[in-house]
């Protein structure tokens, strides 16, 4: 079949529309994909940006921090005062040094009352209990009345004594008439001798009487016969009361226990490795962590025999206790002292403080005190040995360190908050 020139040309019009679509989509197509590449890019710039600048942020945040923790870490235990708060606070400064330390050994004892002043009041008649006047606690004097007994023995023991007293008022006047006869050559020399022996005896009755009634501590004069003054013996404090209104006591009843306390008695327990450094005369430190203070004294006693249980010896300190502190059944140290030694580098005692469970003093520096901790060594109480962290002529406060603590912790709570 023969093909005209008229189709001959409309089939070429056909091809020519349809290359010159796929080169327009082919474009099209190239133009998008550029235009997408290019936002990507774009974006993935933008992004690297932030991340520089997120990271240049960061650097100077961790520099502060740097900054801020060097900071902190140089103000770390300083306390910052003026001169003029210093002196406001009585801080004493000084420097370091040596300083004579006394070797000690420490005992573990108690407070017990001085047996030698130390009694247990009895009735010494029997009776019935009209009055008490002494408490569990009172002070009382020497000769004060404690209780009053109404005693049957006694009422018996007054009328012996009135009775021999009335015949030996008898005997002398018998005595001086036979005397005045017998010189008138009246009577007999042998009348006046009989007057006079019965005189001696009725003389030796009333004695007699008179040494029952102060064997009791019973005067022989009272308004009556049968009252009894229960006294106390000596100045003392009343410990134990076992005395009421109205009870039958005897002769042997304990009705009180007195005590002087101006004395007292430390007692403590020393084994027997140790018994060599504990001896009569050895001079001591007594100390309670109770009361805060403490009393010298010397050994008065050590036993010389062990304990059958304790296979340990009481040694003893008679203590001068005048304010009435050391009360008995308080838990005492003893520290028994020894040689003196010097050490090279020693503070006060009550210069050191605990600061974040660390021994520290306060050494002086520009801006006030900062604390630094050391290493202790010897110590008697008063001085102690500084093995490490300062150095001999450091300046360091001496008085007050417990205020410099105090405004640590102030200043620590701040800085938390």
């Amino acid at each position: 079949m023969s093909i005209s020139t008229k189709q001959k040309g409309v089939m070429a019009a056909i091809i020519i529309a349809g290359v010159i679509g796929i080169a327009g989509v082919l474009f099209t197509g190239q133009g998008l994909g550029s235009s997408e590449n290019a936002e990507d890019e774009h974006a993935d710039h933008s992004e690297s940006e932030g991340k520089r600048e997120a990271a240049a942020e960061s650097n100077n945040v961790e520099g502060k921090g740097a900054e801020d923790k060097e900071e902190d870490h140089a103000d770390e235990g300083l306390v910052k005062l003026t001169d003029a708060q210093v002196k406001a606070s009585n801080i004493r400064s000084g420097m370091m040094g040596s300083a004579v330390i006394e070797q000690s050994r420490s005992f573990p004892g108690e407070i017990r009352f001085n047996e030698d002043k130390t009694a247990h009041v009895v009735a010494r008649l029997g009776g019935v209990v009209e009055s008490v006047r002494a408490e569990i606690g009172q002070q009382v004097r020497k000769g004060q009345t404690l209780a009053i007994i109404a005693s049957t023995v006694l009422s018996d023991q007054r009328s012996e004594f009135n009775a021999a007293q009335r015949r030996l008022e008898f005997a002398n006047t018998t005595l001086a008439r036979e005397k005045t006869l017998w010189e008138q050559k009246i009577s007999a020399e042998q009348d006046y001798l009989q007057a006079r022996a019965a005189q001696q005896e009725a003389q030796i009755a009333v004695q007699n009487a008179n040494q029952k009634l102060n064997a009791i501590g019973a005067s022989p004069a009272s308004s009556s016969l049968n009252r009894f003054e229960l006294k106390a013996p000596f100045d003392g404090l009343i410990t134990e009361k076992h005395i009421a209104l109205g009870e039958a006591v005897g002769d042997t009843t304990n009705v009180f226990t007195m005590s002087d306390l101006t004395t007292v008695w430390a007692e403590f327990i020393v084994s027997p490795q140790d018994l060599s450094a504990v001896r009569v005369g050895e001079k001591v430190t007594i100390s309670s962590s109770a009361l805060k203070e403490s009393s010298s004294g010397v050994v008065s006693y050590v036993g010389s025999l062990l304990g059958e249980q304790t296979r340990t010896a009481r040694a003893r300190v008679t203590l001068s206790n005048p304010g009435m502190a050391w009360r008995p059944g308080l838990f005492i140290t003893v520290q028994v002292r020894q040689a003196q030694q010097n050490v090279p580098l020693a503070v006060p005692s009550d210069a050191i403080q605990s600061v974040e469970d660390k021994p520290s003093i306060f050494v002086k520096v520009a801006e006030g005190f900062k604390a630094v901790p050391v290493t202790l060594g010897r110590t008697d109480g008063v001085n102690t040995e500084i093995l490490d962290g300062a150095t001999a002529g450091t300046e360091y406060a001496v008085t007050n360190t417990f205020t410099l603590k105090a405004e640590l912790g102030k200043g620590s709570a701040e800085h938390g908050h």
